[in-house]
């Protein structure tokens, strides 16, 4: 390691410690000279003391034998130090907390890392630490607001995510491919993750735009699952309206991601995909936007009560998984000779599938074929969705995605028709 580097290492440490100093500085910046225990100057020492520990240790704590008892010693008399202050602080404005010290010896331990290893993580962990303390009035707000249901909603979901699906086998079961256990698991996570990402946004913006920003988001993952869970919840809640104008703005925003998957996978199908899809997804949007004014002149609606019921999250999961069985055994059934229904079949649970399966037979077949595979795989996955809300929704919510979604298909059909007559 040249001079020009360890001047780099030894810069960004002092730059992580004047940055975090001056987030603790600006909190008590209308505090008179000597009654704060730490601001910028004190910070960036700190940041400094943390490389210049770090120069040490390359130079005198590793040849000695004993690797770490140069930063050991430093990390001990500044927490030491800083603890002090801290505590006369404390007793002096009758205040509990730790937080500047922690900070003080998270900014050593940065300053040290980006001498001693990664400069990109000190960096990451330098931004990391601002942010957690420039968010102290948002995370207290968001405690004091948190309710019990929203806490174990969120402890189960974490604990379904990095708990149990790391256990769960992946190895398929059954005949036609099988299903994979990990892959329900996987589904019931997600199906969670679009009601608590919706109860969330109602939460945070009114009904009247939470639920068409959460489906929005739920459409970029699956749309098929974003309207299973809304439609559910449209059961049991009120605000039919805008959880119809979720459910079809996630189908809005699947169209543009199947037009990015075209144009990713299978750019010779993009001109005559193209338009449809984006007068498609543009009917949409409209209806969309239309039906979250409609519930807005109505009047606010409560929020739901519960973010997500797992029972009830578990057999829309293995519903889904089922159909997607049924329609993987089919394709293999009809083979490649028939491209269109094996592509109709797999859309009941996904367009993905079938926009990927056609594009990886490219340029084998032909490419008009290749187009109306794909275009019908879209129009029988947005059929699928207005199948599911009738079994899962309410009949309100019902209407109206299957009302939208005949002058999508039709607008659609239409932009494709002049596209082929031209």
């Amino acid at each position: 390691m040249d001079n020009v580097e360890l001047f780099q290492r030894l810069g960004l440490a002092i730059a992580i410690g004047a940055a975090v100093g001056v987030e603790r500085h600006w909190r008590e910046r209308d505090e008179p000279e000597g009654a704060r225990t730490a601001g910028i100057r004190t910070f960036t020492m700190f940041g400094m003391a943390g490389g210049v520990a770090g120069l040490l240790e390359r130079s005198i704590g590793i040849a000695s034998g004993y690797p770490g008892i140069t930063l050991t010693g430093f990390l001990i008399a500044i927490a030491t130090v800083m603890a002090i202050f801290e505590i006369r602080e404390a007793i002096a404005e009758k205040s509990f907390s730790v937080t500047s010290v922690i900070a003080a010896i998270l900014t050593f331990g940065l300053g040290a890392l980006a001498v001693l290893g990664d400069m990109a993580l000190a960096s990451a962990g330098g931004a990391a630490l601002i942010g957690i303390l420039v968010s102290r009035e948002f995370l207290h707000q968001a405690i004091r607001r948190l309710q019990w249901v929203e806490l174990r909603s969120a402890v189960i979901l974490l604990a379904m995510t990095f708990v149990l699906l790391p256990i769960i086998p992946e190895a398929p079961v059954g005949p036609f491919g099988g299903v994979s256990p990990k892959s329900i698991v996987l589904l019931v996570i997600m199906l969670a993750s679009i009601s608590f990402a919706g109860y969330v946004a109602v939460r945070l913006f009114g009904s009247e735009r939470g639920d068409v920003l959460a489906g929005a988001i739920g459409g970029l993952v699956s749309s098929t699952a974003t309207t299973v869970a809304f439609a559910r919840r449209s059961r049991t809640e009120e605000a039919a309206l805008t959880l119809g104008a979720g459910a079809i703005s996630a189908g809005a925003v699947s169209l543009l991601r199947t037009a990015l998957l075209i144009g990713t996978l299978a750019a010779p199908l993009l001109p005559a995909l193209l338009a449809p899809l984006l007068a498609a997804a543009s009917v949409l949007v409209v209806y969309a936007l239309l039906l979250a004014r409609r519930q807005q002149a109505a009047g606010p609606q409560a929020v739901p009560g519960n973010p997500f019921e797992l029972a009830a999250v578990a057999k829309m999961a293995l519903l889904l998984a089922a159909v997607a069985f049924l329609a993987r055994a089919a394709t293999q059934q009809f083979g490649g000779g028939g491209l269109i229904i094996a592509s109709a079949l797999s859309a009941l649970a996904d367009v993905d599938a079938a926009t990927v399966t056609v594009a990886g037979l490219l340029p084998s077949i032909d490419v008009n074929l290749a187009a109306q595979a794909i275009g019908v795989a879209v129009v029988c996955n947005m059929a699928a969705k207005a199948v599911y809300a009738g079994i899962f929704g309410s009949l309100r919510f019902l209407l109206h995605l299957t009302a939208a979604t005949v002058l999508s298909v039709g607008a659609g059909l239409i932009v494709w028709g002049l596209g082929v007559a031209a």
